[in-house]
């Protein structure tokens, strides 16, 4: 590996502590890396990154045009079967036409007015956790308010009862583990008993909703059909409603608790902009897309290449594997003025933390309206919120967060 490769190092602590100088490094030294240790090409520019999210020779998956072996790939371990079994039938690892479909069946019920409806709830919850801080005089921001809020929401958009709802955040934890660059073997069988328990656990809630609808999303995915060629009606069979159940909860809090306490933190470590936070806030919109942008929850996204292409010269056969570095490409200078620069007023905010193309985040218009609700209700009711110590990393890379966040008033 070349030098500025060698500083791309996701299993070594001081690089996840900070991993933007190694970016800044691979990006001046060229467009396209290879990563001997993931067996992946490196994209770490903004414009190829922006560009194979969009690219269609691209996919999540090559299961639906290829075998493992036909690909050069070696198919996962039997004891994995329960983990892939509920990745691959979410819409984030499937590519058209069961993606197309699939997304329009959760699209239905998952609809901007839903969305919107649920925004007093969000205030309301949101208020009610920073309540509970400030009378504490503080604590963690992360088990207090960051963590319970997106839970709830996702879980009540579900229509998951409160009483079930403690596994949910140590299920998602184990799954998203799997996720990380080279798992290990402790890593998968978390991963594996998480998709166990947690598949049944929702097959028994989809059957209760079966028998007795309510309002609730699961409800509305099992009305959910596909009529548009005015040919039989497709619904979500029962592996796909439960693999897009755990895909929702999975992706509609994982992403907002991290950028809640990432973007906290780098708020503290920035008191000026902070300030100019507390005395507008006006500013809480253009605030989320800078803190999203400035410290991303999600660092790395892959894709498998279908079909051969080329990147600045370099031609990337089919079978290979892409990793587009979300986090390089939001700091890339050629799009973002002094990009190292946390500026809450950045005019122009194309960042790509939510992803683009047909696997652009269903559930961002939610975070945005979760991410403004804690912020406002923690600007409101703790305008003398400070940081009451150092915080720890988590030891992910791929998916970016810290252990807690201690604060005090």
């Amino acid at each position: 590996m070349d030098a500025p490769v060698e500083k791309f190092d996701p299993w070594s602590p001081a690089f996840v502590a900070d991993p933007y100088p190694a970016y800044a490094a691979l990006r001046e030294a060229g467009r396209v890396h290879w990563f001997e240790p993931s067996n992946q090409y490196l994209i770490p520019h903004h414009a190829d990154v922006s560009a194979l999210l969009r690219d269609r020779r691209l996919g999540r998956t090559y299961q639906h045009r290829y075998a493992h072996e036909d690909f050069g790939r070696t198919a996962p371990p039997p004891e994995h079967e329960p983990f892939h079994t509920l990745n691959d039938h979410g819409m984030l690892d499937l590519e058209p036409p069961d993606h197309t479909r699939i997304r329009r069946l959760v699209s239905k019920a998952f609809t901007p007015r839903t969305v919107q409806q649920l925004q007093p709830y969000v205030e309301k919850l949101a208020g009610e956790l920073v309540a509970g801080l400030v009378a504490d005089g503080g604590g963690d921001l992360l088990t207090a308010v960051a963590e319970p809020l997106p839970v709830a929401v996702i879980a009540e958009m579900l229509g998951i009862p409160e009483s079930d709802r403690a596994p949910l955040r140590p299920w998602s934890s184990a799954i998203c583990g799997m996720y990380e660059l080279n798992p290990s073997q402790e890593t998968a069988r978390a991963a594996v008993t998480a998709s166990l328990e947690f598949t049944e656990y929702l097959r028994e809630l989809i059957a209760a909703r079966r028998a007795r609808p309510t309002d609730d999303l699961i409800s509305g995915l099992i009305a959910a059909h596909d009529d548009e060629d005015g040919t039989r009606p497709a619904r979500l069979t029962e592996q796909e409603m439960i693999s897009t159940c755990v895909l929702l909860l999975n992706a509609g809090h994982e992403a907002t608790v991290n950028a809640t306490v990432n973007g906290w933190w780098a708020l503290f470590r920035h008191p000026e902009q902070l300030a100019a936070l507390r005395a507008d806030h006006s500013l809480i919109p253009t605030a989320i897309e800078e803190l999203m942008r400035y410290d991303t929850p999600l660092q790395l996204f892959e894709r498998w290449v279908l079909d051969e292409i080329e990147v600045a010269g370099t031609t990337i056969p089919a079978g290979s594997e892409v990793a587009l570095l979300f986090g390089s490409a939001n700091h890339d200078p050629a799009v973002f003025t002094d990009p190292a620069r946390l500026d809450l007023t950045r005019p122009d905010n194309p960042h790509i933390s939510f992803s683009a193309g047909i696997h652009y985040c269903i559930g961002a218009p939610l975070a945005r309206i979760e991410l403004a609700a804690s912020m406002r209700a923690l600007l409101t009711q703790a305008p003398t919120l400070r940081l009451a110590s150092e915080p720890r990393r988590k030891p992910n890379f791929v998916i970016r967060g810290l252990e807690g966040l201690r604060v005090e008033l």
